[in-house]
């Protein structure tokens, strides 16, 4: 048999050899490989900021490969940007080192991820998942249930005995979310995912990790099967891309996901997939300023006698928990006032605090999830599930938290949430029933409570 020249040599040995990173992850093809080469592991924040590439001219930024197609024949690496992308493929090489993950997939957006992860269910499989859900969540599985007749089962996770009870050999999916939006509980990945094997071997347990990020939870870790991530949040944290996230360690799994993504076209454009890279590098600057930011907002809050609910605050009924499968709390924050026209007021009177149905941005935001995120839960539905109608949601940003204390300060007292008297500010409580009390700005620039109404139009207009 002929000898192959060298430079063919070469580029088989490229093509059969697959590089193997130190925790012996075999990740695919890319111009980004895991770091480092030798020696210990590196921590986590150096991870995200640190990537070598083999660009021609040795950017320190990795280029934009901003082309649909590449000129070659078969069997080259990249062909059409639908199938894959240089950029796109570095992005998922850095995800799933920082998501401790053989494989990671970039996608259009956070839903996208989830609508790609639902493809691998058929007619009659059963799906088990919380009944404390992102709204988009939610919809997607009303409709998987209304129209792809795919059994889906809304229980309380975060009680064991709940899972345990639904929990089947036909059980095919067990989809969860920790931190839970907007209600702030608690699952025990580690406990559930090992029930749902142990049921059903062939069961997918699948985590959003959204609210969490790489930086402070790696389900994989934990014993879930798949963990998909809204890119939009903070893996990016500006707020200026949509792009989701999906790792994996199956490899047979994640050729399933890729098809879907392949054949449906919604992976991550080069632009988008640049951005998000960007963003990554700062997520832990910004997320530790956010955590410092968000346990003093909770701080505020609950000692002016409102009902936060902050896995930060040891007065979290599964603080423990939390914090035996996370490295930190996150950012996101709830708290009920009693009042539903209350909590509206106090939500158009913030101002530092921008008005969003999103979180993860490096600036503040404040929402009422039932009349945003999670509108499209019908209101009977949001009842029985115990979400109740007045809750605040808060995701702190990076701003200085003197600020942002002093601008939810001056919100509570315009919407007539607090009592304000000469010993400071207290929440109305349970003995007023929730109704608001009326705040008069005089001249001296003192608050009086029970002042006239007019009063209080006046300081939401300054």
């Amino acid at each position: 048999m002929a000898e192959l020249p060298s430079s063919k040599l070469q580029s088989k040995a490229k093509t059969t050899l697959r590089g193997v990173d130190l925790d012996g992850h075999d990740l695919p093809p890319s111009p980004a490989p895991s770091s480092p080469h030798s020696g210990r592991r590196y921590a986590l924040a150096t991870e995200l900021v640190y990537t070598e590439g083999s660009d021609q001219y040795n950017s320190s930024s990795v280029p934009i490969y901003q082309s649909a197609t590449f000129r070659g024949g078969p069997g080259q690496e990249y062909d059409y940007t639908r199938s894959g992308n240089p950029t796109r493929t570095h992005l998922e090489r850095h995800l799933a080192k920082i998501m401790n993950a053989q494989r990671a997939l970039a996608v259009s957006s956070g839903m996208g991820a989830l609508d790609v992860i639902t493809r691998l269910l058929r007619p009659g499989d059963e799906v088990i998942t919380g009944d404390d859900l992102y709204g988009g969540t939610n919809r997607l599985l009303k409709f998987l249930s209304t129209n792809s007749g795919i059994i889906v089962h809304h229980i309380d996770t975060t009680s064991l005995s709940a899972v345990a009870s639904v929990l089947s050999s036909k059980t095919t999916m067990v989809l969860l979310e920790t931190p839970t939006n907007p209600l702030i509980k608690i699952v025990d990945i580690s406990t559930i995912a090992t029930m749902a094997h142990d049921a059903s071997p062939s069961a997918i347990v699948c985590v959003d990790n959204t609210m969490l990020s790489p930086l402070l939870l790696n389900p994989l870790d934990l014993g879930a099967d798949i963990v998909f991530e809204s890119g939009t949040k903070y893996l990016s944290g500006h707020h200026d891309l949509m792009a989701g996230v999906i790792a994996v360690n199956d490899p047979s799994l994640s050729e399933k996901l890729y098809f879907t993504i392949n054949a449906s076209g919604c992976g991550l454009s080069p632009f988008d997939s640049w951005l998000l890279l960007r963003g990554i590098k700062t997520l832990a600057v910004r997320m530790e300023k956010q955590q410092r930011n968000a346990m003093i907002v909770a701080q505020f809050l609950e000692s002016h006698g409102f009902e936060v609910r902050y896995p930060g605050l040891k007065s979290h009924p599964q603080y423990d928990l939390h914090h035996s499968m996370a490295r930190g709390a996150g950012a996101v924050l709830s708290f009920s006032t009693g009042s539903v026209a209350l909590s509206e007021r106090i939500v158009e009177s913030a101002r530092l605090w921008a008005i969003s149905v999103s979180f993860g941005c490096v600036n503040s935001l404040i929402s009422m999830p039932c009349r945003m995120s999670h509108a499209s839960i019908d209101e009977a539905t949001r009842k029985e599930r115990g979400l109740q109608e007045d809750i605040i949601r808060l995701c702190v940003g990076i701003e200085d938290p003197e600020d942002l204390v002093d601008d939810l300060r001056q919100a509570l007292v315009r919407a007539g949430a607090v009592r304000v008297t000469v010993d400071g500010t207290a929440a109305l409580g349970a003995g007023n029933g929730g109704e608001s009390v009326d705040v008069q700005e005089t001249r001296g620039g003192d608050e009086l409570v029970n002042g006239e109404s007019e009063g209080n139009e006046k300081g939401s207009e300054s």
